[in-house]
């Protein structure tokens, strides 16, 4: 088997999680946040949806990391996104951070909206 390094030029890779926090491009945040391929920002979760649907014109999909388990979000807050012209993909958190990063290793226009983990 052949490994290969994945390069993420200019953007933010998570490396890790854990209770309550993610590492983001080395340094640990507090959940929860939106990780873009510009950088990580606070973000206050469902009731924040101005600044997502601000991404419409930089991101093809958001990925929405639900916590430790995949969770429903509120419609009105997908269809928002959605009437921006952004895809929304729900999943725990931890399978969000794996999927963002494989994703932005190719270059893609993604982002990833992340609430806490409580285990590890």
């Amino acid at each position: 088997m052949e490994l290969n390094e994945i390069e993420f030029g200019n953007a933010v890779p998570i490396d890790g999680y854990g209770p309550g926090f993610f590492r983001v491009a080395g340094t640990a945040h507090e959940a929860p946040l939106l990780v873009t391929k510009k950088g990580v920002f606070s973000w206050s979760g469902y009731d924040e949806i101005d600044g997502l649907v601000a991404l419409a014109d930089q991101i093809d999909v958001l990925f929405i990391g639900t916590g430790d388990e995949i969770t429903h979000i509120p419609k009105e807050f997908c269809a928002a996104l959605e009437d921006a012209g952004v895809g929304v993909e729900v999943m725990s958190s931890s399978s969000a951070c794996r999927t963002y990063n494989v994703l932005l290793s190719e270059d893609r226009r993604v982002a990833v909206a992340l609430l806490p983990i409580k285990g590890t």
